[in-house]
């Protein structure tokens, strides 16, 4: 975060920090396996429910409105603060009403268990001594923590600005579903990704939303739940979801 106190020099040099903290957390090669999760893509596509192209737009929308500006962002928004604070029975209340909010048991182990990957490899990498609570809690069995719970407070652990964690969340959401996509359906990768920059051109008053709102994360995409459910009864699978 840059203060007022910062020279400009100083406040660019955070902004490059910062950036480059993104970066890394949201490089496809960070190793947490969001790779193996499609979060019922695969079976929505297997069964012809999402049949073409705008199929697709209908999904993302989807998950942009329903699973992230309902669910994921206010998350990551309020975990974000109470992992400034360490304000740990917030952060366990909203890792509970998460997994909770996911009727998928697919869904809950993968948001787990990239959670997990997560904190552990984060502080291996850039230790933190807040990140060490979060870790024990999550040993213990009190907190996953799920993923949007684990990025916030990685992301709080390395200084970067609470809008800025949700703006990143939200991107990699997305590009992981499109990335799916287009493993999944008959889809060029330019008609992906300006299917992704259009989706992607929302996230700023998605933030404002949930900025306003600072309510607690809630959930109905029931199409979505059906089509990750179902997903453990395909004949065959390229993703765990």
């Amino acid at each position: 975060m840059i203060t007022h106190s910062q020279t400009g020099t100083e406040a660019t040099e955070t902004g490059r920090n910062t950036l480059l903290t993104l970066l890394h957390l949201c490089d496809s090669l960070f190793p947490i396996g969001g790779f193996g999760y499609s979060d019922g893509l695969e079976s929505a596509t297997a069964s012809a429910a999402i049949a073409g192209v705008e199929d697709l737009e209908a999904w993302v929308d989807a998950c942009l409105v329903e699973s992230i500006g309902r669910l994921e962002a206010p998350c990551v928004w309020l975990a974000w603060s109470a992992f400034q604070g360490e304000e740990w029975p917030t952060i366990i209340r909203l890792d509970q009403e998460i997994t909770a909010l996911r009727p998928s048991s697919a869904i809950r182990r993968g948001s787990r268990a990239m959670g997990w990957r997560l904190v552990t490899t984060w502080q291996a990498l850039y230790p933190a001594a807040s990140l060490s609570t979060l870790i024990a809690l999550a040993r213990s069995g009190v907190v996953g923590p799920n993923l949007p719970v684990a990025f916030a407070s990685v992301c709080a652990s390395s200084g970067v600005g609470r809008r800025a964690v949700v703006e990143a969340f939200a991107y990699n959401r997305l590009a992981a579903t499109i990335s799916s996509a287009m493993r999944l359906m008959a889809i060029g990768q330019t008609d992906a990704h300006a299917m992704l920059a259009r989706t992607l051109a929302r996230v700023p008053a998605l933030v404002d939303e949930v900025e306003a709102r600072c309510a607690a994360p809630s959930a109905f995409a029931p199409a979505m739940d059906i089509a990750a459910m179902t997903q453990q009864y395909l004949h065959s699978r390229l993703f765990r979801s």
